[in-house]
């Protein structure tokens, strides 16, 4: 049966449908699983959402993407990845990036095992637990899958824990018109881009609360003024937007402002509404200019389910394609299906998965 690692890949679902003669009659259903509960599972198929309740579910299972991406291709995303989240303290093990922020994000703050460590594996593992430690910080690695399977088998051995899995997605640029579907893509890198999204670092979650005023109101008259907010992009990010990051993550560090900041090619979404912030997002340009990197979607309670955050992530991606870029990413943890239902419905499907291990205390 399917279990939550599931979500964001491709499964196939036999269900009862009914009874004749005495005798269950089956129906198929192939898609993208982007829910899992107790008692139902919901599909992305190419014909429409399709929800199922799991006492109608004869046999499910994960079917191989209709096109896996090249390890080449992994390490380069990965790559684009790191450089659209920079972080201040920076070392190397070889191949491998050893990153710090003052813990502030996992991405940020755990070592990135692609390539050569230049030793045995045991050997590597050992050296980013005592750099770690002369940080002052517990040892993590995200590692990204199937690519870095021997390194979490390593970690498996010495107890590492996992947190939830993230999954690394994409979609081609341009993205579609707002309100028109996008066409059904496959896996594999050529059927996509990635925009950054991950619950697991704050970079994109379109569940999350935003500021308001004291009061957690938003200012009278707000209501209904959505369709006419305006998405403004800064290459800088206002009080307020760094005001929003920090209540997501309880602070904002010096080395919190260089990671959202330090990089060449950056945009800040801000959506005001009679003054107040009600949505925001981030953008950056990466991976030799071919790569627009999308986090930090946010809209205030109040304004969800008012088209926002599309319009957010639609701004954002104009502006990377006018800067050049082919393909978005992102990264969402898999359990967040309002999210996952949203980047799909915008085109964006599953790359590849990373696993960020921490090591014990």
């Amino acid at each position: 049966m399917l279990r939550q690692q599931d979500v964001g890949h491709r499964i196939v679902v036999r269900r009862i449908v009914g009874i004749r003669e005495g005798r269950p009659l089956f129906s198929d259903a192939l898609g993208e699983l982007v829910e899992l509960s107790e008692t139902h599972l919901t599909l992305a198929t190419a014909k429409g959402p399709l929800r199922v309740p799991v006492a109608q579910v004869h046999r499910a299972k994960r079917v191989p993407a209709t096109r896996r991406p090249t390890a080449a291709a992994v390490v380069a995303l990965e790559r684009a990845a790191d450089e659209a989240w920079p972080a201040p303290t920076r070392g190397r093990l070889g191949d491998w990036l050893l990153r710090s922020a003052d813990g502030w994000t996992g991405r940020a703050n755990s070592a990135l095992p692609i390539g050569d460590p230049d030793r045995p594996l045991p050997a590597a593992v050992d050296a980013v637990e005592r750099w770690y430690a002369e940080q002052g910080q517990p040892a993590m690695i995200n590692t990204p899958l199937p690519l870095a399977a021997p390194v979490g088998t390593e970690l498996d051995a010495r107890g590492w824990t996992a947190r939830p899995p993230t999954l690394v997605q994409t979609a081609p640029l341009p993205l579609p018109p707002e309100g028109r579907p996008a066409p059904r893509q496959g896996d594999g890198e050529g059927a996509a881009a990635t925009a950054s999204a991950s619950a697991a670092d704050g970079s994109s979650n379109t569940e999350i609360e935003l500021a308001t005023d004291a009061a957690g109101e938003l200012p009278t008259g707000a209501a209904g003024a959505w369709r006419g907010a305006v998405v403004e992009l800064a290459t800088a990010p206002s009080e307020q937007w760094l005001a929003v990051a920090a209540g997501r993550k309880g602070g904002l560090p010096e080395a919190a402002r260089h990671v959202l900041t330090a990089v060449d090619q950056v945009r800040f979404a801000h959506v005001y509404v009679d003054g107040a912030l009600v949505a925001v997002g981030r953008g950056t340009v990466t991976g030799e200019g071919r790569w627009l990197g999308l986090s930090l979607i946010e809209v205030v309670p109040a304004a969800r389910r008012q088209g926002l955050a599309r319009r957010v992530i639609h701004e954002l991606t104009a502006w990377g394609v006018s800067a050049g870029a082919t393909h978005a990413f992102l990264q969402v943890e898999q359990h967040n299906t309002a999210a996952v239902t949203l980047y799909r419905r915008l085109g964006f499907t599953t790359h590849h998965t990373y696993l960020t291990r921490v090591a014990p205390h």
